[in-house]
């Protein structure tokens, strides 16, 4: 069974972040944080979405439905999203009869490292 206090604890520890530091970003006071580490509270839309955006995690890892932490890309260009997908999506496909990289993937890492080299300079 999946434990949302636990969830948010271990989150908020793994930030070195207190109780009193979390309420402070979230509007609330420590107890309440306390009350909802120890699942005597639920914590209502506004709040949970609050304790997501604070770590940076998808709503359904903060309540258990999607086990994979969320990778923000807040700060990209379209190319560069497009082209972060796109590497996501060419691992996902196995590629049984090649040894390294595929042609396909050295040249997406190529044009992302382009891009992201082209932009950050």
């Amino acid at each position: 069974m999946f434990d949302f206090g636990l969830r948010i604890q271990q989150l908020r520890q793994s930030h070195n972040m207190s109780q009193e530091e979390l309420g402070r970003r979230i509007n609330r006071s420590r107890s309440v944080v306390c009350g909802y580490e120890i699942n005597m509270k639920i914590p209502p839309l506004e709040v949970l979405t609050d304790i997501a955006n604070v770590f940076n995690v998808s709503l359904d890892y903060l309540v258990g439905i999607d086990k994979a932490e969320m990778a923000s890309l807040s700060g990209l260009n379209q190319k560069q999203k497009d082209l972060v997908f796109q590497l996501l999506n060419e691992f996902k496909i196995p590629h049984k009869n090649s040894k390294g990289l595929t042609p396909d993937q050295q040249k997406l890492i190529n044009d992302i490292m382009v891009e992201f080299i082209d932009n950050n300079s």
